[in-house]
């Protein structure tokens, strides 16, 4: 009995984990953003935009990046695996295309990588900004990200704003929330507290000398957060820029949603184990908390998926204590439960205001099955292959 009480003590405890992380990042990210000055220099950049099929947007993302070019500057949109007017609309609205035919190596990582040799073959400017082409970057954020990337000699991740369409569902309501605050509340209150962050795929400015220290040419379904690890342990660590915004839609579509959220989620849950444990010895060997940091931050599951887990464990706790077992393990796990439920509550007052009504929590329920789903496919059967996300007024997408 004192051994099951001991190892279901642990199991609470690093559930508990998690659920501090997240309380930090929330409560650090309750002040309001004030001005932060900009860098002291902008320097000669690339902005690079993968696109799979995107001729109905092309123009109007090339044409709003344009507005935030200097002299000098680079605007190269890579045309990866299309089957539509993609290059054609891009050549037009005046960016350079690169066009990538390789059916049997999909995924953004792979476009990435062809961007990249296109620029160090034809000169390689000293940073590069990263932008999807569904997304829109106002010219001012891509100066100031690219002015922090320089003076910190670093990649720097911008605040990633993901609009719900209008009328939006209680669902779609709380799943924007909950996006809101993985890609912009908890990243500003790691920031605060001295915390990098991780990439989000777009509306990122790495230094391009830093890219030749890791590999970009790969499937991966979370090309993104990977990139962003493989920085840290590389030794460069991301870093916030609350103050440059990258916005794009919410997939309206329930299947589009499903299609995102499962690609986002499986990719996270399979870099955990695959990261973690580095990124902590990587932080003892250099004694670099950052790493450390970055670790916790990894092990923190979306939101609802966390409460799944910290659920579970107080019904096993509870279990465990109706048969006979000690109380420890379900004291930490109900405690840990509580906190995430204050934790939720200060979230949505922050970053759910003018989002978020009451009547929304009705659509939690079905949330849930929805994630329980999710997880459900990641222990059968995990997502590995880059599936295009069907974008508003589109069809089912093919590719």
């Amino acid at each position: 009995m004192a051994l099951v009480d001991l190892l279901l003590c642990t199991l609470a405890l690093a559930g508990a984990v998690p659920v501090l992380v997240l309380t930090a990042q929330v409560l650090a990210s309750l002040p309001a953003l004030r001005p932060a000055p900009l860098g002291p220099r902008r320097p000669a950049l690339a902005v690079l935009v993968p696109a799979h099929d995107e001729a109905g947007q092309i123009a109007g993302t090339v044409a709003t990046l344009r507005a935030g070019l200097t002299p000098g500057d680079r605007l190269v949109v890579v045309a990866d695996n299309c089957r539509d007017a993609t290059a054609a609309a891009a050549r037009a609205a005046g960016a350079e295309v690169v066009e990538r035919h390789d059916p049997a190596r999909r995924g953004k990582g792979y476009a990435l990588d062809c961007g990249y040799r296109h620029l160090a073959r034809t000169g390689l400017p000293e940073t590069l900004v990263v932008v999807d082409a569904d997304c829109s970057f106002s010219p001012a954020g891509l100066d100031r990200i690219a002015r922090l990337s320089a003076a910190l000699d670093g990649p720097v991740q911008a605040a990633y704003r993901l609009d719900p369409p209008p009328q939006a569902s209680s669902g779609l309501r709380l799943a924007t929330f909950a996006t809101v605050l993985k890609q912009i509340g908890r990243p500003l209150g790691a920031s605060r507290l001295g915390w990098p962050c991780g990439i989000s795929g777009t509306g990122f400015a790495v230094p391009t000398r830093l890219l030749g220290t890791v590999g970009l040419a790969n499937g991966h379904i979370a090309e993104d957060l990977k990139l962003g690890l493989d920085l840290a342990l590389a030794g460069h660590p991301p870093r916030f820029c609350p103050q440059a915004e990258v916005t794009s839609a919410l997939p309206a579509g329930a299947a589009a949603r499903r299609a995102q959220q499962t690609r986002w989620e499986h990719g996270h849950l399979s870099l955990i184990p695959a990261y973690a444990g580095r990124l902590l010895g990587a932080a003892l060997r250099r004694g670099d908390a950052r790493l450390a940091a970055m670790a916790l931050d990894l092990c923190v599951l979306p939101l609802v998926t966390l409460a799944l887990a910290e659920a579970a464990l107080t019904g096993l706790g509870l279990a465990w204590w109706a048969l006979g077992g000690g109380t420890g393990p379900l004291l930490i796990a109900e405690a840990s439960l509580a906190l995430l439920v204050l934790a939720f509550g200060l979230a949505a007052r922050r970053w759910g205001g003018g989002l978020l009504r009451w009547r929304d929590l009705a659509a939690v329920p079905r949330l849930v099955a929805g994630k329980a789903g999710i997880l459900g496919r990641f222990a059968l059967r995990r997502r590995s292959e880059w599936v295009r996300t069907e974008r508003a007024g589109e069809g089912p997408s093919v590719g």
